[in-house]
């Protein structure tokens, strides 16, 4: 059983603030400043350059990639780190559309997150005109895998909703018509059960500065099944993707299995303070999450229709249907966020009327979502949010 009050005693959480917004960004590790000060001190300051065999760096890729793919059901030695989401996939969209080179079309959804299929279109206009995105309602998905598809480029939870898809039978679809699937897990990843190898997934992409704590800018990951590990082709070349980085030699020839996924220099200060991240999890049961996590949402959904009835819920009324978060529709969403952070519970906005919240049982207990809810109300109940202040819209929402 795991012990939640020591894992929420391992968070830096500001007092009287109530955060819900680790599905955009996890909260400090307590031990994440010390880890990444000796890193800075300790190894940079005292090592130097020779820090990249005597302390490790140039094996944290691997070695973290290991960490993580025990949370999303990898197989060992399947998932490395580094460089940002959007590399990740176009690295792995690239080398899933080379793995069937008689298809063209490119199959989504209208729920995947923007930057996803930005990257997917930057692609296709580099492989030609013959190449398409195709778009489909999120529901659909499933009816439009055909035998006309070269890859599938899902996002397992829908960042606006939280509505889940069905990573197994999506992909069971996909093979019986041989297409080849790639999972984006920056809403999975550390929120609820994965399973990659038993799902039979081809690629998986994901972020670690989410539910998995890993700060501001934390590198993202990848994973290749181990039957395409030695065949998928990176087609970014960076040099430690390179079968000998050492040799310096002029051309490229692929590393072996995974370690061709990397591509630039590891960032070795962000990965320090992910390390730290992830020793959280050594104690966490998966299943034990997930059924804290719908506890938590059950009770903040109910709370929150109890008392705020100008507020709709968009995410999938049954909990196996959604990861861990919550969304309520308000048309004057912006504003009502904007006038609950000020209130100290920390949720975020996504256009166009999309109030979210992340449950994230690492760190919240139902007395939390209580006071949630209980401030929420107000607000709206008040209309708190009616303000010039509230509706002017900031960078970031």
């Amino acid at each position: 059983m795991t012990d939640f009050t020591a894992t929420r005693a391992a968070f830096h959480l500001p007092e009287g603030m109530i955060y819900l917004d680790g599905n955009s960004l996890g909260p400090l590790p307590k031990s994440a400043a010390a880890r990444v000060a000796q890193t800075v001190a300790s190894e940079w300051g005292d090592h130097l350059i020779t820090g990249w065999n005597a302390c490790g760096w140039m094996d944290m890729p691997a070695r973290l990639g290991d960490q993580i793919g025990r949370l999303i059901g990898a197989e060992a030695g399947h998932v490395v780190v580094g460089d940002t989401l959007s590399i990740k996939v176009f690295q792995a969209l690239a080398a899933a559309l080379k793995l069937n080179p008689h298809r063209r079309v490119i199959l989504s959804d209208t729920g995947n997150f923007p930057s996803d299929l930005y990257m997917a279109e930057g692609l296709i206009s580099l492989l030609g005109p013959d190449y398409e995105l195709r778009l489909v309602a999120p529901e659909e998905v499933g009816a439009a895998i055909t035998d006309e598809i070269a890859v599938t480029l899902i996002t397992e939870v829908d960042y606006r909703t939280g509505r889940k898809h069905d990573m197994a039978a999506l992909t069971a679809k996909a093979h019986a018509n041989g297409v080849v699937t790639v999972w984006d897990l920056a809403h999975s990843a550390g929120a609820i059960p994965v399973d990659l190898a038993g799902a039979k997934a081809d690629f998986a992409i994901g972020c670690t500065y989410k539910y998995l704590n890993g700060g501001p800018g934390a590198p993202a990951f990848i994973y290749v099944a181990p039957r395409h590990a030695d065949m998928a082709l990176p087609a970014l070349s960076g040099w430690l993707g390179h079968d000998s980085p050492f040799a310096f030699d002029l051309g490229y020839k692929a590393g072996v299995g995974i370690s061709r996924m990397r591509v630039g220099t590891p960032p070795v200060l962000q990965m320090a303070a992910l390390d730290a991240a992830l020793d959280v999890w050594d104690d966490v049961d998966l299943n034990d999450l997930r059924t804290r996590s719908i506890d938590l949402s059950e009770r903040f959904i109910a709370g929150v229709e109890a008392t705020c009835p100008d507020l709709t819920l968009a995410s999938p009324r049954n909990a196996a249907e959604r990861g861990s978060q919550v969304s309520f529709k308000f048309e004057e969403g912006y504003a009502a966020m904007q006038a609950l952070i000020a209130h100290k519970v920390i949720g975020d906005f996504r256009a166009p009327d999309i109030m979210r919240f992340g449950f994230t049982p690492l760190y919240l207990i139902l007395e939390d979502v209580d006071q949630a809810v209980e401030r929420l109300a107000r607000i709206m109940r008040d209309r708190l949010w009616d303000t010039p202040e509230f509706k002017q819209r900031k960078a970031v929402t």
